[in-house]
């Protein structure tokens, strides 16, 4: 029960940091309408986020596993900022849209990421140490 409620209060915590990072970047950027694809990737990746490191509490490293997960996932998250960027700089110069793209681009990893390192600060935080069981010593 536990992990369930570790990973229950992560995901209303890394929620609210991705969220208050969409909502940062919204604002320093002027956003309009195009905005609303990034709160809604930013519900997804809070979700799958959740969903990965409460499958990685049952492994039997868990503190382990938790770090891998969150490498990886960061990983991710950084190579998908690096193809878009890529991606915005091979157009050619006449369809490029940088106060339109690059913003877009900021608010798809940016919130993920931040999501990511709230969700394995917190699980990590509560795995702590290990309890002993009812009625085991400590060892």
């Amino acid at each position: 029960m536990r992990k369930f409620f570790t990973s229950l209060f992560a995901f209303f915590l890394s929620g609210l940091a991705g969220g208050l990072v969409v909502q940062w970047l919204a604002v320093a950027t002027n956003a309009d309408v195009e905005y609303i694809l990034v709160f809604m990737i930013s519900a997804l990746v809070t979700i799958f986020a959740t969903l990965a490191f409460f499958i990685a509490q049952f492994m039997s490293d868990p503190r382990r596993a938790t770090k891998l997960t969150a490498i990886l996932v960061v990983a991710f998250f950084v190579l998908i900022g690096v193809a878009l960027i890529g991606w915005t700089f091979s157009q050619p110069p006449g369809k490029r849209q940088w106060s339109s793209d690059l913003p877009i681009v900021a608010g798809l990893v940016l919130p993920g990421i931040a999501t990511v390192l709230v969700q394995w600060l917190f699980v990590r935080w509560r795995l702590g140490r290990s309890q002993p069981g009812f009625g085991g010593a400590a060892t």
